[in-house]
């Protein structure tokens, strides 16, 4: 995984007013923590955190004044209606630590035409180093049959990654496809064919 360096300034004033203003000059606070220091309130530029974070679990060296740190971002507080940054959350790691983040499962190919998939899981817990964090696990379902399923032991973790979710977790499996109904119009339709015969019947009864 590479890294995505980030200029952090050292934040001083605190509140709702002083967030407001660093956000309107399209910048993000922020907070450093872990490792057992006292949390570091920094200042980040706005569109380059929104970039830096289009990538689950990136790895962001922060440098400026009094900061040269690597850390993961951990919380990330976004306007529920223009979709920005508010406040992020920095979780402070050292090379070759180990830590456990979560990481994207995705599929490829199609299960047989008479099943569906069912995909319990979209991410699954992996204990890898910080500096070399997957991106994601690609399960292959192409040809997969009805009743095939996948639990978390099943999946083939990237080099260097280890299982941190429930071995016996179920992540995807094939389900049969449901019965369809005969379309309203088809219901109606035979209805109509069936009572014409008898309409027909009860007429000629009617005539002798």
């Amino acid at each position: 995984m590479s890294e995505v360096r980030i200029a952090a300034e050292p934040r001083n004033e605190f509140g709702k007013g002083a967030a407001r203003k660093i956000r309107r000059a399209d910048k993000v606070p922020a907070v450093l923590y872990g490792h057992g220091i006292d949390p570091k309130h920094l200042t980040l530029p706005g569109h380059e955190v929104l970039l830096a974070l289009r990538t689950p679990n990136v790895l962001i060296h922060l440098k400026g004044e009094g900061v040269d740190e690597l850390a993961l971002p951990k919380g990330v507080q976004r306007d529920p209606i223009k979709g920005f940054v508010e406040h992020v959350d920095l979780l402070l790691v050292k090379r070759g630590e180990k830590v456990t983040v979560e990481i994207p499962v995705t599929t490829v190919g199609d299960v047989n035409s008479e099943g569906l998939l069912d995909q319990q899981l979209v991410s699954i817990a992996v204990e890898a180093e910080a500096t070399n964090i997957p991106t994601g696990i690609e399960v292959d379902i192409d040809g997969f049959e009805v009743g095939k399923a996948i639990t978390a032991a099943d999946l083939e973790l990237p080099q260097g990654s280890t299982l941190a979710a429930d071995p016996e977790a179920l992540v995807l499996h094939v389900v049969a496809k449901p019965v369809e109904a005969p379309a309203e119009e088809e219901v109606e339709g035979e209805a109509v064919e069936a009572a014409a015969p008898a309409e027909a019947e009860s007429a000629e009864s009617a005539s002798e």
